[in-house]
């Protein structure tokens, strides 16, 4: 007896009748129309116009980014000299809070200490 295998009765009889003639497939009577819409042209359009989207915000995004570092380095040499006027300006205001600044300063504007004697001379030529 032949090992047991899972065969369907059709098959079966194809292996024992080598003169087996294939039945045909049936007709089919109606056909469903064929779309004359041409899906897949569509769909290339379809997806063109979406690479094309995503190209053009990549696209934006990309002149973006360049145009943002560019305002970056203009911004980061103005911090740069701000931060140097800022030092400068620290220290002139140092030397103003310095008595001998004050001094100096209050001298050149023609005032005296409580108690000195101030003289004015005149007729003095210049060479």
């Amino acid at each position: 007896m032949p090992p047991s295998t899972h065969t369907s009765a059709a098959q079966t009889a194809r292996e024992t009748n080598p003169h087996h003639v294939r039945a045909r497939p049936k007709q089919v009577a109606h056909r469903l129309p064929i779309s004359k819409i041409g899906w897949d042209r569509k769909f290339r359009l379809v997806m063109m116009l979406v690479f094309g989207m995503v190209g053009w915000i990549g696209l934006k995004a990309g002149l973006a980014l360049y145009a943002a570092r560019g305002q970056a380095a203009q911004e980061a040499s103005l911090v740069s000299s701000l931060q140097t006027q800022h030092r400068r300006l620290a220290a002139q205001e140092k030397a103003l809070h310095q008595s001998s600044t004050i001094m100096r300063d209050a001298r050149q504007l023609g005032m005296v200490r409580a108690g000195e004697r101030s003289y004015v001379v005149v007729g003095l030529s210049k060479h």
